[in-house]
């Protein structure tokens, strides 16, 4: 164990004594209150967080808002170059930052290992990034350019499924872009945000880049502001229309990455071993509390069966426990208020269905619940029909293709889908039929900084990544020169 880790992180017995502050124009600046972070895998208070008063939130954002011009008057290369060297204090402290994910968020220590690792690459990914010219005439008649500008100060408000690589992931290409960023971790996950804050002070000018810390009532204060100029916002759909009233006051650019409800087709091809261990992947990773998680899988009726035995099977075999302890696959739920959701859900998932696995929460502290299947639920169950952020998954039986398509399809969401089969033809041509941001064949949840990410119907508007992505943080301007 590297002496740089603090004893607290080390497992889930020890309780932090260093005081945690926000960074708001360049200074380390403590809450005008504090409020107590808790462990999920014990149920009990580890830390203090900053809390910001409206007072702070208006700093951050003036000073956002003042560095903004000299800032944005830097070269692409002269910011990037800034971005790269967060990537790079990013991964000399990967083992500080990914403890404190987990003992936050309640996440395997290897998962939030590997979401770190993503985080850097992302970030050097949008430190290079440049925007194409785009040149519409150039003639003797006239020079017409299309040019993008970065909008102003960007509020970035981060859910708490997958804090530190969500924050990391809107502030690069912000920066890289020319706009200037204050962000809000989640009220349940602050610490990696305050730890982010502190390892890019000395990195970046004053105010470039600030976070401030919430209990609940800062994120509509930053979305109704009138110097903030984006919402990039990272959460429910509940929460998502909220955003989306707040910011209409003063027509800000948004983007909403909300929540889904993603089927997953098994073709009657499929090699049932293999799909059912993908899909229990992409079913059960970080306890279920991923948006674009497979939460509905329909299965050909002649390998329903077969399928419902090999995922219980495996989801039966899974590791529950503190994501600190060595062999764990899924911790704990992460707050209290999603468990005690989570437990009402495994009540009206036992009354409806078949229990194949799973069913309950753990006896003891913290806030577990284990990986559970279900079969021979009605598709208007609560369980089906809304988005179950959690370990509790069904799997249902159909016969013809065009009937599984429209089901897979009678959702108010549209984040992610997936089709399994052998034949890949045939599975691409059903996964082109499905509603939703992204269509994955004999995989689901890949991720890249170059494809844009994003959802259909209410999983949300605009995209993460990609072109469409960076360029959300800009505004078009056209220059149109009269030659003649």
């Amino acid at each position: 164990m590297s002496p740089s880790i603090p004893a607290y992180l080390q497992d889930h017995s020890g309780t932090a004594d260093e005081e945690f502050t926000q960074l708001i124009d360049g200074e380390f600046v403590a809450g005008a209150t504090t409020q107590d972070v808790v462990d999920p895998a014990t149920g009990r208070a580890f830390a203090q967080a900053p809390v910001a008063d409206a007072a702070q939130v208006d700093r951050a954002v003036a000073a956002a808002a003042a560095a903004f011009p000299g800032w944005s008057a830097r070269s692409y290369d002269e910011r990037g170059a800034l971005v790269d060297r967060i990537a790079d204090v990013v991964e000399a402290n990967a083992e500080l930052i990914a403890r404190t994910v987990t003992r936050e968020q309640g996440k395997p220590l290897a998962d939030s290992t590997g979401d770190l690792e993503a985080a850097v690459a992302f970030c050097r990914y949008f430190a290079k990034w440049r925007p194409a010219d785009e040149v519409v005439q150039d003639d003797d008649q006239a020079f017409v350019e299309i040019v993008r500008r970065p909008l102003g100060v960007v509020a970035a408000i981060i859910p708490w499924n997958f804090p530190f690589f969500q924050s990391l992931y809107k502030l690069a290409p912000a920066l890289v872009t020319g706009n200037t960023i204050v962000i809000k971790p989640s009220p349940t996950t602050p610490l990696n945000g305050m730890l982010l804050g502190r390892l890019v002070a000395d990195i970046v000018p004053a105010g470039v880049v600030n976070v401030v810390g919430d209990s609940g009532a800062v994120g509509p204060q930053l979305t109704a502001h009138p110097d903030v100029a984006k919402v990039s916002f990272t959460g429910s759909t509940a929460s998502g229309r909220r955003v989306m009233e707040s910011a209409a006051s003063t027509l800000k650019r948004i983007t909403l990455e909300l929540g889904g409800n993603d089927p997953a087709i098994v073709l009657p091809d499929a090699d049932v071993r293999a799909a059912a261990e993908g899909i229990s992947t992409w079913a059960f990773a970080n306890a279920g509390q991923v948006c674009i998680s497979i939460k509905r899988t329909f299965v050909h009726s002649s390998i329903y069966d077969e399928f419902c035995t090999e995922m219980a099977r495996i989801a039966d075999g899974l590791t529950v426990g503190p994501g600190l302890t060595d062999g764990t696959r899924i911790g704990p739920i992460q707050n209290a208020r999603q468990y005690e959701s989570l437990r009402h859900t495994l009540d009206v998932a036992r009354e409806g269905g078949t229990v194949l696995t799973g069913g309950l929460v753990a006896e003891g502290e913290g806030y577990f619940v284990r990986p559970t299947v279900v079969r021979d639920i009605p598709e208007d169950n609560p369980v089906v029909a809304e988005e179950t952020f959690g370990p509790i998954r069904s799997v249902f039986a159909y016969d013809d293709i065009d009937d599984v398509v429209e089901r897979a399809n009678a959702t108010p969401y549209g984040l992610g889908a997936s089709v399994w089969g052998t034949d890949v033809e045939q599975a691409t041509a059903v996964a082109r039929r499905l509603d939703a941001g992204s269509t994955w064949v004999n995989q689901h949840f890949a991720l890249s900084p170059d494809v844009p990410f994003g959802g259909r119907k209410q999983s949300g508007i605009g995209s993460e990544f990609g072109n469409d992505g960076i360029l959300a943080f800009t505004d078009v301007q056209v220059v149109n020169v009269k030659r003649s």
